[in-house]
């Protein structure tokens, strides 16, 4: 059995941990693909006088699937993380991401003190 010590204060992600986030982070990959696919959809188009709420629904549609673009990238690039055995270490400080984060976040690149440095830069 593997242990890979998470955090400072002793957490250990076991291998049953990580095999549920790895689990956790391929359903939401299936989950994004699918959100992409149907924004891929062309909606109607209508001659009834919708127009602006065609666009309207359109904008959002176009953020919406944006943000799964996002999601979909950090879920790819945390499932590339796990392959190469670099997963739970803080992309800033090298440390490791805290466990708790992890189960919560499963594609957290940042441990808890770092993203909240990101977040207040902003």
């Amino acid at each position: 059995m593997t242990h890979q010590t998470i955090g400072g204060r002793g957490e250990v992600l076991d291998d049953e941990d990580l095999a549920a986030l790895r689990e956790n982070l391929h359903e939401q990959r299936l989950f994004r693909q699918e959100q992409l696919r149907q924004f891929a959809v062309p909606s109607s188009n209508r001659a009834d006088g919708r127009r602006e709420a065609d666009a309207a629904r359109t904008e959002v549609g176009v953020k919406l699937a944006a943000s799964a673009r996002m999601v979909l990238a950090d879920v790819e690039a945390a499932l590339a993380r796990m392959d190469s055995g670099q997963y739970g270490t803080c992309h800033l400080c090298h440390r490791a991401v805290e466990r708790h984060r992890l189960l919560i976040v499963p594609q957290a690149r940042y441990c808890g003190r770092c993203q909240q440095v990101r977040e207040a830069g902003r």
